[in-house]
């Protein structure tokens, strides 16, 4: 049995549906009874859990022979640190108490590093805590998903210009496609590789780059706007963030620009995905965006 943490995300859903063509058993672990509907037409077992409850996650997990574990950001959240900090901490409990023969947990770019990374961090955090809790443990680092760019292509649409915490416009950064994250997660759980294995697309790329794409999905001319650092708290106020989930952001985007983000060199296995940018970004445009070819 394969047990999927975060099984309706864009990560997950790809991860249960290539193992269940690949027809083995899948335990889709999700929020609510809606997330579980496509999953459970895919013939996932669904089990609804609260990362934040012990006894639920223990549930999940029980009889697993392998488990795909994430550590989600809680939007909304008023100190999504600390939130993230505890479901951390209950997840390795739950895979100590129980464990299975295989974990595999979602991460990041950057988690070797220890301060000022902001929510990358985090995955630090998660990292270290199962590090000490499971026997045979995969660390899977992505990174930055392309479909990130979802949050500001609304704004690129209706101004003409596409917003970018990246800078300069023309540094060049590692970014992967999540389903390419997903398939990648599938493949490990299936396999015998441990320890660190990094993931980022068929090439890298930079904010000219991705306006340059999204104006050929979007047949209208996008330029890339580089955000002035002073003008970051208020946008992303603006956004609908809290302040200390804004305050993660903007220290993971001042160690990108620093050059600090980046695959850990002479660490684990390095695998690269095929998805391409100009693909995630026509599949994220609203349906009367493009201009019909």
């Amino acid at each position: 049995m394969f047990v999927i943490f975060g099984a309706s995300g864009k990560v997950g859903r790809v991860s249960a549906a290539s193992l269940r063509h690949a027809g083995h058993a899948v335990r889709a672990v999700v929020r609510n009874e809606a997330q579980g509907e496509q999953l459970a037409r895919m013939g996932c077992e669904i089990v609804l859990a609260d990362l934040l409850n012990p006894a639920s996650v223990e549930r999940a997990i029980e009889g697993a022979d392998a488990v795909q574990i994430l550590c989600p950001v809680p939007i909304g959240d008023a100190h999504p640190g600390g939130t993230m900090h505890r479901m951390i901490e209950i997840a390795a409990d739950a895979l100590r108490a129980n464990p299975p023969s295989h974990v595999l947990a979602l991460s990041d770019y950057g988690a070797e590093l220890d301060h000022g990374t902001g929510i990358t961090l985090l995955f630090h955090a998660l990292e270290k805590q199962l590090q000490t809790s499971v026997q045979n443990l995969t660390l899977l680092r992505a990174a930055e998903h392309m479909q990130n760019w979802a949050r500001v292509i609304p704004a690129a649409l209706a101004t003409g210009k596409l917003p970018s915490l990246h800078h300069p416009l023309t540094k060049a950064f590692p970014t992967v496609a999540a389903q390419d994250v997903g398939l990648l997660a599938a493949e490990l759980l299936l396999g015998k590789s441990r320890g660190v294995v990094s993931i980022e697309g068929p090439r890298r790329v930079c904010a000219l780059d991705v306006a340059r794409a999204l104006s050929e999905v979007n047949r209208r001319e996008i330029s890339a706007h580089e955000v002035p650092r002073n003008e970051w708290p208020a946008m992303l106020l603006r956004a609908g963030l809290v302040a200390d989930h804004a305050q993660l952001i903007m220290d993971l985007y001042d160690t990108h620009n620093a050059g600090r983000i980046d695959v850990e060199q002479g660490i684990g296995e390095r695998r690269f995905g095929t998805t391409e940018l100009t693909e995630v970004l026509a599949s994220m445009l609203p349906d009367n965006a493009a201009v019909p070819g």
